[in-house]
């Protein structure tokens, strides 16, 4: 539970835009990925992969205390290609910080017993079925790697909470029922879903996306309205585990990508975007580079200035005081917004 000391922190911050409290870091542990996704472009670069090391970590710790850093998520590209990712985690569990591993999946198999011991909760990318999965991510029988990992996850003495998180696209918006079903014979916690980014420069496209590219993931009009039916069978099939919170936000969240598709269509507004990512969150890539959110651009910083000090640097700051997300055009646009009231659970 938020603390009165913790509340303050965030409402100074909301005020001044001078970070004190960081509830959430997301470190971007490894850049390389062992996916080819269709709606990103990382792996793209693999052989430019670079990952935050335990030395750069170290340089972080006396940040994070003084943050108050709660909870960090270790992403990437893929964090269990790290060459010792295990080593990272000891130095945030010993500081009692949860720990979120956002993972392919790919590698869960192998590294379960680490897993179960060091991390409190794992997402895994799933985006269907198994045909439908190992067509949009590239990879042969990866759906049926992902289950076993899983397999082996839970039979470990304590099993991490898991959520699958599917990204509703052109190649799966038919299959949401399906999807559905698949993943809950998975026997993981819980699913989510979330929009593809076609926007932004996030996911190594630092010139974004051409509109034929954007055109391979986003939904046409008439597929628009697909979704909308497909939206319809999860309400008829999937009543049982939309009810019990399997879903995680239920038909709300399906609703609502529904209307960003329909909004990139022209068929509508754009819908509505509440999130406070910028002030109660940061990523710190690979290279050092840190950023509000992953898809505004980076805080200007030299490599050597820590994390505390590129955060309430005066151009942060100042980026901050002026960014109103119900008009920027990267928040209007955004898939994954993050929003943590002043009283609210850590």
């Amino acid at each position: 539970m938020t603390t009165l000391r913790e509340a303050r922190r965030r409402l100074h911050t909301r005020w001044s835009h001078e970070i004190r409290s960081l509830p959430i870091l997301a470190l971007t542990v490894h850049s390389a990925c062992n996916c080819r996704c269709v709606m990103c472009d990382i792996w793209k670069a693999n052989a430019t992969r670079r990952e935050i090391s335990e030395a750069d970590l170290d340089r972080h710790l006396d940040d994070i205390r003084r943050l108050h850093v709660q909870r960090v998520m270790l992403t990437g590209g893929e964090p269990l290609l790290h060459s010792n990712l295990w080593a990272l985690c000891a130095r945030l569990r010993a500081e009692r910080i949860g720990i979120t591993l956002v993972t392919t999946g790919l590698l869960l198999e192998t590294h379960a017993v680490p897993i179960a011991e060091l991390i409190d909760e794992v997402v895994i990318s799933i985006d269907g079925p198994p045909d439908v999965h190992d067509e949009i991510r590239g990879v042969k029988n990866g759906f049926h790697r992902i289950a076993r990992g899983l397999q082996a996850l839970q039979r470990e003495p304590r099993v991490p909470h898991t959520i699958a998180r599917s990204v509703v696209q052109r190649a799966n918006h038919a299959r949401l029922s399906q999807t559905i079903e698949a993943v809950h014979r998975l026997g993981v916690n819980q699913l989510s879903f979330l929009a593809a980014d076609v926007s932004s420069t996030a996911f190594n496209r630092p010139d974004g996306w051409t509109a034929e590219r954007r055109g391979e993931v986003a939904l046409s009009p008439d597929l628009v309205h697909a979704l909308e039916a497909s939206i319809h069978d999860v309400r008829d099939r999937c009543a049982s585990m939309l009810k019990s919170g399997f879903v995680v936000g239920g038909l709300d969240s399906l609703r609502r990508i529904h209307a960003y598709y329909a909004a990139l269509a022209g068929l509508e507004p754009l819908p509505r975007v509440r999130c406070n990512a910028p002030w109660v969150s940061a990523v710190v890539e690979a290279d050092g580079a840190m950023r509000p959110c992953f898809f505004q651009p980076r805080y200007t910083s030299s490599h050597h200035q820590g994390l505390l000090e590129t955060l309430n640097a005066p151009q942060s700051v100042a980026f901050r005081a002026s960014l109103d997300v119900s008009t920027n055009a990267t928040c209007q646009r955004c898939v994954c917004s993050l929003s943590l009231a002043p009283l609210a659970d850590a």
